[in-house]
């Protein structure tokens, strides 16, 4: 009797595979975004929710007066964050129920595309906003290809180290086209110009070889040539916009209304928040003396608003946040997986800190945006997107997960 209920089991989970694999055969889209069996890291979507929320908040209160003046309306940003939020969560569940293993076999594509693109804004179909060319499209649907870019490096990065483990001790055929890739990034995306942009492409791919285990000795020599590359910058490129910068960033206050005009302003925010802050929705910095301080430089009003206590409440969100994406990665059982979620926090984790430095004056003033709270569609989008990447890596490699493909089942 036993056996015969044993038997009726085995033919019924029998009959519901083949169904599945018939709907998965007819709409081969359903079969990728099915929900992936597994626990779902609900800290990690609660912090992205909480970054999500903050950050349309502190848009609003950064913005008002810039709104009103150059809209008539305060709401305006308002209200297009908060279309992109919802258009960031779309892509959020989407890529949380897509299975990551398929970006394996996408990677070298998405990387020649990047290439593409790039290229491609050094055509008539660029758009230059105040003497840079970042984007493309037409009208209010636009896309910056320097953006992509780093989703591209990353996968690139994750599918070529991990398709061999001992590559990235080849010199050659290992080390040197992960470089090419994202050197050849860097340049294009350096001539746009988009120095921070190109920084954020460099380090990631970077770290990512380090995470994929780089020798110590090219980890030194590849410090030595950036090093020198500094060097060489600062004493051969003086009559650069560049050098510009690092001048400004050496004595802002020289030039007070010229390039260290709004870093000025925001040292000023910084300091007139103190501890506690001046209260929310009450600075006076962005009263139209912070240039678009909803932007690159938003966490200026967040410390003149919030004061000290909310910049480092804000901060020890994003440490919790890179918390459950480290967990994610050093849980997963796949390579591949790994890398591709060490991309995903690298990325997070050194926008965070270069705009923290800039925001400060501790490094050269230059573009990049906070993760999920600065003002922009093409920012939101692609962090939540990335995030949704995370949660699918945390479903399949939790413990009521499908099993890694590669793996033999019992």
């Amino acid at each position: 009797m036993e056996n015969t209920r044993t038997e009726q089991v085995k033919a019924t989970g029998r009959r519901r595979t083949r169904k599945k694999i018939r709907k998965s055969r007819r709409f081969p889209v359903i079969g990728d975004l099915q929900m992936t069996r597994g626990k779902t890291d609900t800290l990690l979507v609660l912090f992205l929710a909480m970054l999500v929320i903050f950050g349309i908040i502190m848009v609003f209160s950064s913005s008002y007066y810039y709104s009103i003046s150059k809209y008539g309306t305060p709401y305006h940003f308002l209200i297009r964050q908060v279309i992109w939020a919802v258009g960031g969560f779309v892509c959020f569940v989407m890529t949380s129920c897509f299975d990551y293993h398929k970006y394996y076999k996408l990677a070298p594509w998405a990387a020649i595309l990047g290439f593409i693109l790039l290229v491609l804004l050094f055509t008539p179909l660029g758009i230059e906003i105040n003497n840079a060319k970042r984007w493309l499209g037409a009208g209010p649907i636009t896309i910056m290809p320097g953006e992509l870019a780093k989703i591209f490096a990353i996968l690139f990065t994750a599918w070529f180290l991990s398709g061999d483990s001992e590559r990235i001790r080849r010199p050659l055929t290992g080390i040197l086209p992960v470089i090419a890739l994202g050197g050849g990034y860097a340049i294009l995306i350096f001539k746009q110009p988009n120095l921070s942009t190109a920084i954020t492409v460099v380090l990631i791919v970077g770290f990512m070889m380090i995470v994929a285990g780089l020798q110590k000795r090219w980890i030194l020599t590849f410090l030595g040539l950036g090093a020198a590359a500094v060097f060489g910058f600062v004493t051969f490129a003086r009559d650069t916009y560049q050098y510009e910068r690092i001048a400004t960033f050496l004595d802002p206050f020289a030039n007070m209304q010229g390039e260290g005009y709004q870093i000025v302003q925001s040292l000023l925010a910084i300091g007139s928040g103190g501890l506690t802050g001046v209260g929310l929705g009450k600075s006076v910095q962005k009263s139209l003396y912070l240039p678009e301080p909803q932007n690159d430089f938003i966490l200026a009003i967040i410390g003149e608003e919030l004061g000290m206590i909310g910049i480092l409440g804000l901060l020890l969100l994003y440490c919790l946040f890179l918390w459950r994406g480290i967990h994610i990665a050093l849980h997963c059982r796949d390579q591949f997986g790994v890398l591709l979620a060490s991309g995903i926090v690298l990325m997070v984790l050194i926008q965070v800190v270069l705009n923290v430095a800039v925001v400060t004056n501790s490094m050269p003033a230059t573009g990049i945006n906070l993760p999920f709270i600065s003002y922009g569609g093409n920012g939101m989008i692609i962090f939540m997107l990335c995030t949704g990447v995370l949660v699918n890596i945390s479903r399949q490699n939790s413990d009521s997960g499908p099993e890694v493909e590669g793996e033999s089942e019992e």
